[in-house]
């Protein structure tokens, strides 16, 4: 029976996980240290089809991110797991310059021929948001798309690792090759997957590999209120802040894209209170509202913000994927299906090449 180790099991290492476990001739192990973790510190949005980036690579597969959720819901309620950790409850995007909310549906309804999920588009008045958000200021007008949603980072990879049924050490661990294997912990492995985030350079140093790939720290806050927020679409101002409605009355409120942080996981008050400032200006009822916890992760970026995913230069059956960046949440369930479907040998949605791990991964 052949034996693959990942090690990193947030969003990307525990969707694959989740897929290679349905393989009968794998024995799957985890590995996860479990401290910093981006996924865990992350309440997401998924809502790419805004996004005027030029990278194309990027954009097709944030596109096919977003559309691959449903498949993954699909499968795991089939497999009698609950989705508890998605909703589809839409999106309001805000401009401080309304005008450009005009040429965002454009893009946006342009974009929905290749993309149904995007839903119905609309540009809203303020009374006609008063019937769902009553209370939600800063604007005159806003553009919704019904189809974007909600992630609760922690619950899904909860979810996917315990309808895997695979073994997680929660442990560090370091990486030695022998041949054509690699020791993880004492175990012999003959396929390695490396979804450790912004740890990758850290794993790959001893096998005398340069790794572009930087931490940047983020951090959110999360409230109680005594409200119902179960239908209550994301909204997305402009800039870092996002406010995103949970059910049963939980907002969370962030996230901070620090890029001089290095790994330190110590809570900011001082920029989590800016950010709450801000997010009261368009949602007063946060005043109101009990703190609950602020939550801080690392996420991994590349020096040209771009991901990556495939198989490690002059390493074979080694696989690698970083360079989410706050994408995270929407891509990486694609790249973890994508990397088992490597594994396995069968057909890929995405095109590697496009992504290419040598660009930010190289021998030295």
């Amino acid at each position: 029976m052949k034996k693959v180790a990942i090690v990193g099991a947030g969003i990307v290492g525990a969707t694959a996980a989740y897929y290679l476990s349905q393989a009968p001739d794998l024995a799957v192990t985890v590995f996860d240290e479990g401290k910093g973790q981006a996924t865990k510190a992350a309440a997401g949005i998924i809502s790419p089809w805004f996004s005027k980036r030029r990278n194309k690579a990027w954009y097709k597969m944030a596109r096919l991110g977003a559309d691959f959720y449903q498949t993954l819901l699909a499968d795991l309620e089939q497999a009698g797991y609950s989705a508890d950790f998605y909703q589809q409850t839409g999106v309001y995007l805000l401009k401080k310059n309304e005008e450009k909310l005009a040429e965002l549906y454009e893009l946006a309804l342009e974009r929905r021929a290749e993309s149904p999920l995007i839903g119905d588009l609309q540009i809203l008045k303020r009374s006609q948001v008063e019937e769902t958000i009553p209370d939600l200021q800063g604007f005159e007008r806003l553009l919704y798309a019904s189809g974007g949603a909600r992630v609760d980072g922690a619950l899904l990879t909860q979810t996917l690792l315990a309808a895997s049924g695979v073994k997680v050490y929660s442990k560090k661990v370091g990486l030695e090759q022998q041949g054509t294997d690699y020791i993880i912990d004492g175990q012999v492995f003959d396929t390695v997957i490396l979804s450790c985030g912004a740890w990758l350079g850290e794993v790959l140093a001893p096998l005398g590999y340069e790794v572009d790939v930087r931490p940047q720290k983020g951090q959110l806050r999360d409230y109680q209120l005594s409200l119902t927020t179960d239908d209550y679409p994301v909204i997305m101002p402009e800039g870092e802040l996002d406010i995103i409605p949970f059910g049963a009355g939980k907002v969370s409120v962030g996230a901070t894209h620090e890029n001089e942080q290095g790994f330190d996981l110590t809570v900011d008050k001082v920029l989590l209170d800016q950010l709450e400032e801000e997010a009261q200006t368009y949602f007063p009822a946060l005043k109101e509202g009990e703190v609950l916890a602020e939550r801080v992760g690392t996420r991994a970026y590349t020096s040209d913000f771009s991901p990556f995913f495939g198989q490690v230069p002059a390493s074979p059956n080694l696989y690698a994927a970083s360079g989410l960046g706050s994408s995270g949440l929407t891509t990486g369930p694609l790249i973890g299906q994508q990397l088992a479907q490597m594994v396995l040998g069968e057909d890929l949605l995405l095109e590697p090449e496009n992504y290419p791990v040598a660009r930010y991964v190289n021998k030295v």
